[in-house]
């Protein structure tokens, strides 16, 4: 009898090498910035259970009259997963579990580092398994992504983390780096075209870009990034 080999599909192997990247980078930036308190669990639990709810259901209203559109189960079944749905959900889940367990310190930091190299290798995984819509070849956009979450992790790990920044304001510029990224590589992803030539991420991100770009701005214009003046400067000016 010839012995059953287990194979594990090669998307969701990246994945799990994503997911397991992603808690190495977290543990060692939370231990860094001190964030020792154990209610962080409960944070990181409400990131994992929003990000897959809205990876999920982010792309489940495709038509205006709702009897169009796929039941939630058969959504949740086979329905296509969304990363700026899931970045939401992230992002909403954190706030939630914050909520209920009354941690206050920010979080963007340890996230930002932690998610960029998660994605950097789930999307190797993407790029494996999910062809084109129109030829059945493998879509390159996957590996710009890939590409781009690698440099933005350098980017974070080896400067950002070491500047004097506002807390979580490194996560505030990772998300606006991505979604201007997003959008442009929206043209060779081959999704559908839904209006004016915009498809609906793109139509997703033309609303949020410019209120996170706006957020960023104010923060720079109240003196949120200027350097704090050293101690010998303080002397002059008193």
């Amino acid at each position: 009898m010839v012995p059953t080999i287990w194979v594990i599909p090669t998307h969701a192997l990246f994945v799990g090498l994503g997911v397991v990247a992603a808690t190495l980078v977290f543990v060692v930036e939370a231990r860094r910035r001190g964030h020792t308190d154990d209610r962080l669990l409960i944070v990181v639990t409400g990131a994992l259970v929003g990000g897959a709810l809205f990876m999920r259901f982010g792309t489940w209203l495709q038509h205006v009259d709702l009897r169009d559109n796929a039941t939630l189960a058969e959504q949740w079944a086979y329905g296509n997963r969304s990363i700026l749905g899931g970045l939401v959900g992230a992002w909403l889940g954190v706030h939630v579990a914050k909520r209920l367990c009354g941690y206050r310190l920010r979080t963007g930091d340890l996230f930002a580092p932690a998610v960029a190299l998660g994605m950097a290798v789930g999307r190797i995984g993407c790029f494996l398994t999910e062809p084109l819509p129109s030829t059945g070849g493998y879509n390159v956009s996957f590996l710009y992504e890939s590409a781009f979450h690698l440099v933005a992790f350098a980017v974070i790990w080896f400067w950002l983390r070491r500047r004097a920044l506002p807390p979580g304001e490194i996560f505030v510029w990772y998300v606006a780096a991505y979604g201007i990224f997003r959008f442009l590589v929206e043209s060779v992803r081959g999704n559908e075209v839904v209006w004016h030539g915009l498809t609906r991420p793109q139509l997703f991100l033309a609303v949020t870009i410019p209120l996170v770009l706006l957020r960023i701005l104010l923060r720079a214009r109240s003196g949120a990034y200027s350097p704090a003046p050293s101690s010998h400067e303080e002397l002059v000016h008193q």
